[in-house]
């Protein structure tokens, strides 16, 4: 089941123990009816035809019950832009190094702040195992390792 609006504000405001989620800095301008827009933590330039890594400007911890999917919002995607690498596992703590490929024709600039990525939540059923690979507590661009 995906997360609606409601329940990630409600689970915003639950401890960890009671499956709470984080997402700091939390934005309402971001929160979308089935989804969260994920911004960019500084500025960054898209080149043509390059993979670009990106971190999200939000920290982001899920229960063990919650993953996430991440997709390009659909304004980047009109310009040519894809995403690389776009699951989440439940446990995840840290900032989110967005892999993003411009195949479009132009150069792309991004301002810190700049809403860039959708991430969509799904709940687990039975989840009893938590993410606790080499990734967990990035901060910032996180190459890979």
């Amino acid at each position: 089941m995906i997360l609606s609006s409601r329940s990630i504000r409600h689970r915003l405001t639950l401890p960890a123990h009671e499956g709470g989620l984080i997402l700091e800095p939390y934005g309402t301008e971001c929160q979308q009816p089935a989804s969260y827009d994920l911004r960019a933590d500084s500025d960054y330039t898209l080149d043509c035809g390059v993979l670009s890594l990106i971190a999200s400007l939000e920290w982001i911890e899920l229960p063990s019950d919650l993953a996430a999917t991440l997709r390009c919002r659909s304004s980047f995607a009109r310009r040519g832009v894809q995403i690389s690498g776009g699951f989440v596992d439940p446990g995840f703590r840290g900032h989110l190094t967005l892999c993003l490929l411009n195949l479009g024709t132009d150069t792309i600039h991004l301002k810190k702040g700049d809403r860039i990525i959708q991430i969509i939540l799904h709940e687990i059923c039975d989840g009893d195992e938590t993410y606790q690979g080499r990734y967990q507590d990035s901060v910032g661009v996180v190459n890979a390792r």
